[in-house]
């Protein structure tokens, strides 16, 4: 499999309003350019086991939490190269591994019991994530509209902005449309800074006089909440 892909960095959230995202747009001017895919619509299915085991455990805030999520950048034709990815989260530090594939083939293979269907070390890590971890499914797809950045001296520095995030736990398939129920209020967006290293004097002041603070945030988390609270809501009938 070709644009296998190794990541190792920091991830900082921030909640921020639509006002506050205006002053730090105006802040990035000069200092930072949209990456390849600028705004573009992020599509995931994030795969758990029957009882939530996944992110039943990274709600509890552990030092160690792993998941396991197919992505595509916009919806996708069978045909579309799409990725599985195994992210990984260590004492802060976020390890990302992804290999990117056909999605009928990216399809196929996760809901397989064979192995060995993705080469070399990133695929035998996966591989052996869907063997440990018993019953793995697709559980809920997570969309959202996406603006990116990186840093014009340093391209390791990034920053993201995340609306519209919404989800779903029916019509799992990335090829299906965008759609769902929505995770934030219309005038919130969630950030993320995304290094390798340290945050650039120019952005920690513009988050400084802003009183813009970072947040534990997990998309995944806030949809697992809301299925949760349906569940109970039924019971409760």
């Amino acid at each position: 499999m070709r644009n296998n892909s190794i990541f190792e960095r920091y991830e900082i959230k921030y909640l921020i309003s639509s006002e506050q995202k205006r002053t730090l747009m105006r802040a990035m001017n000069g200092h930072m350019k949209p990456d390849e895919y600028g705004r573009s619509t992020i599509c995931n299915i994030y795969y758990d086991t029957p009882d939530y085991t996944l992110i039943r455990r990274s709600l509890d805030k552990p030092v160690y939490k792993e998941k396991l999520r197919l992505r595509s950048y916009g919806t996708a034709a069978p045909g579309d190269r799409v990725f599985v990815e195994l992210k990984k989260k260590y004492l802060d530090v976020v390890y990302k591994r992804r290999v990117s594939l056909p999605e009928r083939e990216a399809t196929f293979y996760l809901a397989s019991n064979l192995s060995g269907g993705l080469e070399g070390q990133i695929g035998s890590e996966i591989d052996y994530f869907r063997f440990f971890y018993e019953g793995l499914a697709p559980r809920v797809h997570i969309s959202y509209d996406r603006e990116a950045f990186f840093d014009r001296e340093d391209e390791s520095f990034r920053v993201t902005f995340d609306e519209n995030i919404r989800w779903r736990n029916h019509d799992l398939s990335l090829t299906a449309p965008a759609s769902g129920n929505p995770i934030l209020p219309p005038d919130t967006s969630l950030m993320e800074v995304k290094t390798s290293g340290g945050i650039p004097l120019w952005m920690t002041s513009v988050l400084s006089e802003q009183m813009i603070f970072k947040t534990s945030f997990s998309k995944y988390g806030r949809a697992f909440e809301a299925i949760s609270s349906q569940e109970s809501a039924r019971a409760a009938v």
